[in-house]
């Protein structure tokens, strides 16, 4: 394995915003670790893709307690990046991880419980061989344990030293308000929410974003590109080998009717008529929102990372793009 020593070119044409009120700014896409860099996939190609995408100017890297597969591969992956890589440039990464869904078993792996939370990133701390994470995430919101508590635990791990930001992942637009109050109550504001937001998934948009903007918090969004939805893979109608509805991994083979196959094909050609990808668009169609801190992308190759990274070349969406983008989508699938 050859020295690394990141491109001297690297901060030239990323894009960088602030999240929300904080000093916090993150480039315009962000890496996700959820899959592909896990026990079970190739370290060298996950090495490639991390070090290509610090030199094309991502400096963050989103991870959680249960990304893998298996659960906790994927911080441990990035921990050996590290020590083989990253750690001579460690103050201009940011790395988020999160606790909230199953990880080990008996009452304490589980869920939104100071116990958990302050057990799960210390172990996410020395998977990853850091001294503390720039964000930790509250993952899901937790119906048993109260609010007071689980803010309290990502408080507590701010003020320890273990996080620098507290943030929050999947909660609904009440539960954001409330959770926010707290936090701010508590000294330690929320900087940051992660929830899923796409073309194809707009829920965010049903009061969230207005929540975000009231509180001064940023949104970065997962699943951009619909689990694939978003890209040319399905434009045919057909199902590719390999692709994760031929697997039902995420994305189940029924989603893909005549009707959606329509809409995307519609969509194609708006992208097309920009001499773009529709994952290039519908990356763009996210950037144009002013909620809009970050989009969190994966990535299986450096070419898929290197033409998703497209989408911050060319001109914004007009207004006449997004009206006509606006009519397909309300189309029924």
């Amino acid at each position: 394995m050859t020295m690394y020593r990141a491109e001297d070119s690297r901060y030239e044409t990323m894009r960088y915003r602030r999240s929300g009120k904080s000093g916090l700014r993150l480039p315009e896409i962000s890496l996700g670790l959820w899959h592909n860099f896990g026990g079970y996939d190739a370290f060298e190609n996950g090495r490639e893709i991390v070090l290509r995408a610090f030199d094309r100017g991502i400096t963050h890297f989103d991870l959680a307690n249960n990304y893998g597969p298996p659960p906790g591969s994927a911080e441990s992956f990035f921990g050996a990046m590290m020590d083989a890589s990253l750690r001579p440039y460690r103050d201009e990464l940011i790395v988020s991880t999160k606790a909230g869904y199953t990880m080990w078993d008996g009452p304490y792996g589980d869920w939104g419980s100071r116990k958990y939370l302050v057990a799960s990133c210390e172990q996410s701390l020395r998977r990853m061989k850091l001294d503390y994470v720039d964000v930790f995430y509250h993952h899901r919101p937790d119906p048993e344990t109260p609010l007071e508590e689980t803010m309290g635990a990502l408080d507590y791990l701010v003020r320890s030293g273990k996080a620098l930001y507290a943030g929050i992942s999947n909660y609904g637009s009440e539960d954001t308000k409330r959770a926010a109050i707290i936090l701010r109550e508590l000294g330690t504001p929320c900087v940051i929410h992660q929830s899923r937001y796409s073309m194809l998934d707009r829920r965010v948009e049903g009061g969230l974003t207005g929540v975000l903007a009231d509180e001064g918090i940023g949104g970065i969004w997962f699943s951009p590109l619909a689990q694939g939805l978003l890209s040319d893979r399905y434009l045919s109608g057909s199902i590719p080998a390999g692709s994760r509805a031929s697997k039902s991994v995420f994305l189940k083979p029924d989603r893909l009717t005549p009707a959606l196959v329509d809409k995307l094909n519609r969509l194609g050609d708006v992208a097309k008529g920009r001499g773009e990808t529709l994952a290039r668009l519908a990356i763009k169609w996210l950037l144009r929102n002013p909620a809009t801190t970050s989009v969190l992308l994966g990535a299986s190759s450096v070419a898929q990372l290197d033409e998703n990274l497209r989408a911050l070349e060319g001109t914004p969406l007009a207004e006449s793009e997004l009206s006509m983008i606006e009519d397909i989508l309300a189309m029924p699938e």
